[in-house]
């Protein structure tokens, strides 16, 4: 009994979101890990709370926030060991990640492979977002490895995830300053990462 409290102990422990990745383990130079807060088609807004080390769902005025909008088109989450400081002109968070798969339970830590960028500004300050595909193509929607394919064959998807995102919060309130491509997201990954920088 006890080596099963154990197995079950370990196992919620390996479970967890964390910003924390196990990097020795990419397939490539060019993926990284992912968590993933908010699964794709749903609205309830989840964030990890680096205090408590869970998600939680987020509030607005002592209510949950639930975005008024469509639900999310891909799976949003943040990359793990990156921050853009508020010094920096940025929300003093983890980069965001929008993983376009099959939704996928809020929590769950995946190999991705970067795509874009999507540049926006959320009231003056940085909130770009990183638009990516797992890096198990069997789990991908669309076959996208690169910026290039993304924005021609699959353009009406392009499209739909800038509206999206120019429109979750209201018209006006979200700032588009362009697309970057595949080599720009990994440069902006980079720029941002925790590692090997001093506290």
């Amino acid at each position: 009994i006890l080596v099963i409290y154990l197995f079950i102990f370990l196992s919620a422990c390996t479970s967890s979101p964390t910003h924390e990745d196990p990097s020795d383990k990419l397939h490539s130079p060019n993926s990284c890990f992912a968590t993933i807060e908010i699964p794709a088609g749903t609205n309830k807004k989840y964030d990890y709370n680096e205090s408590s080390k869970a998600l939680e769902q987020d509030h607005v005025k002592g209510e949950k926030r639930v975005i008024n909008f469509l639900p999310y088109p891909g799976n949003y989450g943040f990359i793990p060991n990156t921050l853009i400081n508020a010094e920096s002109g940025g929300e003093g968070e983890a980069l965001d990640v929008l993983i376009l798969a099959e939704s996928l339970e809020k929590g769950t830590k995946m190999e991705i492979l970067p795509i874009g960028v999507l540049l926006l500004k959320d009231k003056g300050k940085e909130d770009s977002k990183i638009i990516a595909v797992p890096w198990e193509s069997k789990l991908r929607v669309i076959d996208a490895p690169d910026f290039a394919t993304f924005i021609t064959e699959y353009q009406a998807a392009q499209q739909i995830i800038q509206e999206w995102f120019l429109n979750y919060k209201g018209i006006g309130s979200i700032e588009l300053l362009g697309w970057r491509d595949e080599k720009f997201a990994r440069a902006f990954i980079k720029k941002w990462s925790t590692k090997n920088k001093t506290k």
